[in-house]
């Protein structure tokens, strides 16, 4: 790249790129702290230094303020860097320790510890949520809506259950988007700004179904009502029991609801395209949600996390070693399989409605989404392969044939630079043309 086309800002983003072998602070004793060779990690040099080179360009671009990624392969790390800035109103750089809101990618976490209650007998897949949700007995379905938001009523064939809970196929609205009458009423009623789980579920009880259980795909709500199952199961708090028996044991200790006033400095900022200024913008903190800086903020198992890159990786790596990770056993084998397995009905896809398809050869099983059929999901991704992201940018995928791991962490939302690339995509292809056979 020839620097002297960069604007002044472009030219202080490579200023401020740095890359770190050793996390220092609490994370220095855990892996992941240096990178191994791309050799004994499985890949050639010349591909690790092209997928460096692309997330370097990508910020370099403005498609995003700053990005740490980490790329990891039977345990070894090929890649762990950093580049660009955590906050463009003070420059400060992005950093190998920096916090990101990972907004749903929280929900992998919150399956976890659904998982580990299911271990202990407390759950089965095919019991109804209201067994376990009483509050959540008798709902209605919408049949149908008019121009009003007059809603037609009907009784479901039978309860969602908690196989469907889980692949967000049991008829919850979510509010995120839809303009229709149950997800206008998640946004009326503010169900995620909801002070606690208690509140919550009060609201969401009072909301109708989008379908009949089990025959549509929706993005949902579904990973809060989940967090209420583990604390009401485990009876303690949902954060209580996360960092008892998922962030303690597995040294996730920049993971939680919100952050610690001594760690604000590390906090990222979401950023945004301005397209009348033609430069990134950092985008005001949310009035209508508690600051993230607020310890009583909602313990949101859908989307209420903050993590590290670091952290998440642990968490991840555990995955891959199918539910352990330095001798602290989190999953069995066999429960790892089934959060990684298609749990959809037949014909039922990814996203699959009554009137798309959907997303061919992918699924869902407890908590992420699984490519089933590489081939009909046009990816290079082996079978089986699972993933998720969260709502400013952060991504994660997971290829259990390799045992191999992509985790990247931006902080973006709204307008992208016109001609933005798709990392993820990018990353993806340079990643798999570069195994080594």
């Amino acid at each position: 790249m020839n620097k002297s086309t960069l604007n002044s800002w472009q030219r202080s983003l490579l200023t401020v790129a740095v890359s770190f072998s050793i996390i220092t602070g609490a994370q220095a004793d855990t892996w992941p702290q240096q990178e191994s060779s791309a050799a004994a990690a499985g890949f050639t040099e010349e591909g690790i230094q092209a997928l460096d080179a692309a997330m370097e360009k990508i910020v370099a671009d403005q498609d995003v303020a700053g990005m740490v990624w980490l790329l990891a392969k039977d345990g070894e790390v090929a890649t762990f860097e950093t580049t660009g800035l955590a906050r463009v109103d003070d420059q400060a750089a992005m950093e190998m320790d920096s916090l990101f809101r990972i907004y749903s990618m929280s929900k992998p976490v919150t399956g976890v510890a659904l998982m580990m209650l299911h271990e202990q007998g407390l759950w089965n897949f095919d019991d109804p949520v209201s067994m376990h949700v009483p509050e959540l007995a008798n709902l209605r379905i919408m049949s149908s809506y008019d121009d009003d938001g007059n809603m037609e009523l009907i009784s479901p064939m039978r309860e969602p259950n908690m196989r469907e809970l889980l692949n967000h196929s049991a008829g919850f609205g979510y509010g995120l988007s839809g303009n229709d009458p149950v997800n206008n009423a998640f946004r009326e009623k503010e169900v995620l700004a909801s002070s606690d789980l208690d509140e919550l579920i009060e609201k969401v009880a009072d909301i109708p179904l989008l379908f009949q259980p089990g025959e549509q795909w929706s993005y949902s709500i579904a990973v809060d009502i989940q967090g209420y199952i583990v604390q009401k199961l485990s009876g303690v708090s949902f954060g209580e029991f996360l960092q008892q028996n998922i962030f303690g044991p597995l040294d996730m200790s920049d993971t939680g609801f919100y952050v610690k006033a001594e760690d604000v400095s590390r906090f990222a900022e979401v950023h945004n395209w301005d397209s009348e200024r033609n430069r990134l913008v950092q985008r005001p903190h949310r009035t209508d949600r508690p600051s993230y800086l607020d310890p009583e903020r909602l313990e949101s198992g859908g989307g209420g996390l903050v993590s590290s890159t670091h952290d998440y990786a642990r968490f991840l790596q555990m995955l891959v070693n199918e539910g352990e990770l330095d001798g602290q056993k989190i999953l069995s084998p066999e429960s790892v399989r089934i959060m990684r397995t298609n749990s959809l009905r037949d014909e039922l896809n990814l996203r699959g409605t009554a009137t798309s398809d959907g997303q061919a050869g992918q699924g869902f099983g407890v908590d992420f989404a699984v490519i089933y059929d590489p081939e009909k999901a046009n990816t290079p991704a082996s079978p089986g392969t699972y993933y998720w992201s969260g709502a400013a940018g952060t991504w994660f995928w997971v290829d259990p044939v390799e045992d191999m791991f992509l985790i990247g962490m931006i902080q973006a939302q709204g307008e992208r630079r016109p001609g933005a690339a798709n990392m993820r995509n990018v990353s993806r292809d340079i990643i798999y043309d570069s195994l080594v056979d």
